[in-house]
């Protein structure tokens, strides 16, 4: 077998093309389910539109139950509770493209089929999945997840709602109020986590939306974005649920919530992907229509800058959403042939690769953002206008940075979880950065290399890269040990390089895969595209190398640092980067459309 690459382990090992999956790699039932995902969204949801910008939460119910009947909350659900058992890529390929409309339709789906319906098919007992998952696989019964309250957010372990057993032992009475639910409005059953006695950590239960049983709901809240989506407070006055209920073991609650962000994170990340695909296409349709001085605006070098960078994001966001997906799936496949269930296979195959998750939570939910606001600043006024689609875009893509852990939870936690797997041995940092630290008091290399090869001076360059985490990361854990994470700008400076590394490489993978397949001269424009996004990830890396040593370096040191932080962000042959917009602007702008 080959040797199966373990999560984090892509800043230490080097990665081939062909180890890697790529969109282009779909089989023919994902293109079939992918092209059936988007005639229902276009047949369903992009002519209403309008509906759910106005608080249509009905029509956010109504949808939601067509999506059921098409077997599209059942993707990722075993078949013996009614799903339909697919692997871990296709549960990312449908809630990518399902999710372009309308960010009210696509949390709601996410929330349901997500953290609404997994924790009981991954954590809950045979008679728990038999009753509650079958129903919500097809829509039936919708799913809820009660976590956050007014004082436990990032902080999720510390809820004050409490669950009291009764004299008998048969029920919990469980109190308290939860902010922020999605799906409130119409749902069936909620994952309820609540404390029990002082426990240190919550506990999950399976409660069914009774109000008869102490449950009511606060009003539906007014949002920035997501406006159909149901958001309410659910408040429990000793709501009965019976022990059998609950959800793991006592105490497995706090578990049971991180195990279900990691899966949220890397699905979060492809519900941005094709709100950037269609956002593009507007932004292109209009550049293409709207004339200014008697000429086309997508003739502008200005207008064109934007329309490149745009598509650049959505290209490398792919790459990396798709890469991590197979990952996991591989991971989740090779745990189920040695004998683990598939509750297991599946826990364990999602959390190998979090820092992943993490990754592309942050990266990919910042991009969406930058691409609707481009998107409005390409329509100019009429982007400010409700009757454009992109003002409802930007609004939507708001949430994105703040749910599933917010974007500066995730840059902490990203490193922090390398950190721990270096720590475990699960990951050879020690090593690598020991190395690093030695070619530090070297003398660099002065030989010319050959670049022959295409991507060998960007392949070099990511090489170089992964030395300027080492570098900043091992000397702050060197520095800091435990404490690390007591110096959160630190952390936040090297995630970042972290996050570049990661999507950079990604897209240069994917596009050196795809040249061999295809040919160089078939794939300019994505070579454009991984070498642009190359080019912002250096200067991006510079940057946060420099902010991470100065702030814990002196003297010697940090000369010495800076010195190998320069050398490692130097390019042999610069990328003349307006040419490569322009290659790609002029692709797209002859396709009317995003189209790689």
């Amino acid at each position: 077998m080959a040797d199966i690459i373990r999560g984090g382990q892509f800043l230490v090992k080097e990665t081939k093309c062909e180890d890697i999956f790529t969109p282009e790699d779909f089989s023919e039932e994902q293109i079939m389910m992918r092209d059936s995902v988007k005639e229902f969204v276009d047949k369903e949801l992009w002519p209403n539109k309008e509906r759910f910008e106005k608080k249509d939460y009905a029509l956010t119910e109504e949808v939601m139950k067509k999506a059921g009947d098409l077997g599209f909350l059942s993707i990722s659900v075993p078949e013996a509770y009614g799903g339909m058992g697919m692997g871990f890529v296709n549960t990312m390929l449908v809630c990518d493209y399902i999710s372009g409309a309308t960010g009210s339709f696509s949390t709601a789906f996410g929330a349901h089929t997500g953290i609404g319906t997994m924790p009981i098919t991954l954590y809950g007992t045979e008679e728990q999945k038999q009753k509650y998952v079958s129903k919500l696989a097809t829509g039936e019964w919708f799913g809820a997840y009660c976590l956050t309250e007014p004082g436990a957010g990032s902080d999720a372990n510390s809820g004050k709602t409490k669950a009291v057993l009764s004299e008998d032992g048969t029920h919990y009475k469980i109190t308290g109020g939860k902010m922020w639910i999605s799906n409130a409005g119409f749902c069936q059953v909620f994952i309820v986590f609540a404390r029990i006695e002082d426990d240190k950590n919550i506990t999950g239960f399976i409660v069914e939306n009774d109000p008869s049983n102490g449950i009511s709901l606060g009003d539906e809240e007014h949002k920035l974005g997501i406006r159909s989506s149901s958001t309410r407070q659910v408040f429990f006055n000793e709501t009965k649920v019976s022990v059998e209920n609950m959800l793991a073991g006592r105490g497995d609650g706090f578990k049971i919530a991180m195990n279900a962000l990691n899966v949220g994170r890397i699905k979060l990340a492809a519900a941005c992907l094709e709100a950037q695909r269609r956002t593009i296409s507007g932004a292109v349709n209009y550049a293409n229509e709207r004339q200014q001085f008697k000429t086309p605006i997508s003739s502008f070098g200005a207008i064109q800058a934007k329309l490149a960078e745009m598509a650049t994001n959505a290209y490398v966001g792919e790459s990396a959403s798709y890469r991590a997906a197979h990952d996991i799936e591989t991971r989740i496949n090779i745990r189920t042939q040695e004998g683990n269930t598939h509750q297991e296979a599946e826990l364990k195959g999602v959390e190998e690769f979090a820092i992943e998750c993490s990754i592309l939570k942050v990266a990919v939910s910042e991009d969406v953002q930058s691409c609707t606001d481009e998107g409005i600043q390409i329509f100019g006024g009429m982007g400010f206008s409700e009757d454009a689609p992109m003002e409802s875009a930007w609004r939507d893509a708001r949430i994105a940075r703040i749910y599933e852990g917010t974007n500066e939870i995730n840059r902490m936690l990203s490193v922090g979880m390398l950190v721990k797997k270096a720590m475990k041995g699960h990951v050879d940092l020690l090593g690598p950065a020991m190395a690093v630290a030695e070619e530090l008091m070297g003398i660099p290399s002065f030989d010319t290399p050959d670049y022959s090869e295409l991507f060998a001076e960007e392949k070099e360059m990511i090489a170089k890269l992964k030395k300027v985490f080492l570098m900043v990361a091992g000397s702050a854990v060197q520095k800091y040990g435990p404490q690390l994470e007591d110096h959160q700008q630190l952390l936040m400076a090297a995630s970042d390089i972290l996050i570049e590394i990661y999507m950079a490489e990604s897209a240069i993978l994917r596009t050196e895969k795809l040249a061999k397949k295809e040919g160089t001269d078939k794939v300019q424009e994505q070579i454009a595209m991984a070498q642009l996004y190359l080019y912002h990830a250096v200067d991006i890396i510079n940057e946060k190398g420099k902010e991470g040593v100065v702030s814990f370096a002196e003297g010697d040191e940090q000369r010495m640092m800076l010195m190998g932080l320069k050398r490692f962000t130097k390019y042999t042959n610069m990328p003349n980067v307006i040419r490569l917009r322009e290659k790609i602007a002029a692709k797209l702008i002859s396709e009317n459309q995003y189209c790689f």
